[in-house]
């Protein structure tokens, strides 16, 4: 049902589990209430946006001890006529599907509203004539970062750095912090080595060509409007010839309605913090027959 749950770690069933402790840390009385008589709950979708999360979903409810039949395969875009469309169906006793349907539910409409904006971005990207990449960015929700970065893999996005482990992002605090964006380049890669890519955060074409001399991989143009970033990024290129393999990513401020604005030929990667921060979810909900 999904190519990319094979990206997770095994961690991941470790994390569900202490979700469903938090939510039920003592009596579950609702639970007490409706027993143990098997039961079949049906999984509505009722807005439209990109199916993500299910391997999470499965994972709830393999711990609750019921099973999940599925209607659809991850990643397609669903739009429900009249009101809802049957998404899925999940079977087991009452209180296990009760136990596991709010966490489930949470996980799904987040994750999916997600990989629905990631695959618009996407989508205005390629309409643009846009050939780099679209990324995400590390302004993800403690706790549920793992869940937030698949869904910007389903929907089709790039997921940028994973983590302060991932590659070296050398951003404003940490050059002032050191003394010069050189200086912390050699820092960087004195401890991060070859095989870990160092990223350099900058304010002008004059700290671009200083980090790319310096050695770094890519340089971001920080907060850049939109017709600056795009003459900034073929100037700095021009002014390079010997450092072709050096990305220029563009960051800072841009959102789903100016995308467009910043797509020019000189910008390998346009990140959005807004690909998780504010993002709509999708709306889905867990009824049982009756």
């Amino acid at each position: 049902m999904s190519k990319h749950a094979a990206l997770l770690p095994t961690t991941y069933a470790r994390t569900i589990e202490a979700w469903l402790a938090e939510d039920i840390p003592a009596f579950d009385y609702g639970g007490y209430v409706v027993g143990d008589d098997v039961k079949v709950a049906t999984l509505y979708c009722k807005s439209p946006g990109v199916l993500a999360g299910i391997p999470f979903f499965n994972e709830v409810f393999r711990q609750t001890g019921c099973s999940v039949e599925w209607s659809f395969e991850e990643g397609v875009e669903i739009i429900p006529h009249e009101g809802k469309v049957v998404v899925a169906e999940v079977r087991g006793a009452a209180r296990r599907i009760l136990m596991g349907e709010r966490l489930a539910l949470n996980i799904l409409a987040r994750c999916s509203g997600v990989a629905s904006r990631a695959r618009r971005l996407r989508q205005l990207a390629d309409n643009a004539g846009f050939a780099g990449v679209v990324a995400g960015t590390r302004k993800t929700t403690p706790g549920f970062r793992l869940v937030e970065k698949y869904g910007m893999q389903v929907g089709g996005a790039d997921t940028h750095r994973m983590d302060l482990s991932s590659m070296v992002m050398l951003k404003d605090n940490h050059v002032w912090a050191t003394g010069s964006i050189t200086k912390a380049v050699a820092e960087a890669r004195a401890v991060a080595g070859f095989s870990v890519k160092i990223e350099v955060e900058c304010q002008s074409e004059a700290d671009a060509i200083e980090a790319i001399e310096a050695g770094a991989d890519i340089v971001m143009l920080d907060n850049f409007g939109p017709e600056q970033l795009r003459a900034s990024a073929l100037n700095i290129k021009a002014n390079c010839p010997g450092h072709q393999h050096v990305l220029i990513e563009a960051s800072g401020g841009i959102t789903e309605e100016t995308a467009a604005d910043y797509m020019g030929p000189g910008i390998d990667i346009i990140s959005f913090g807004t690909m998780t921060q504010g993002v709509p979810h999708v709306d889905f909900s867990l009824k049982i027959a009756h």
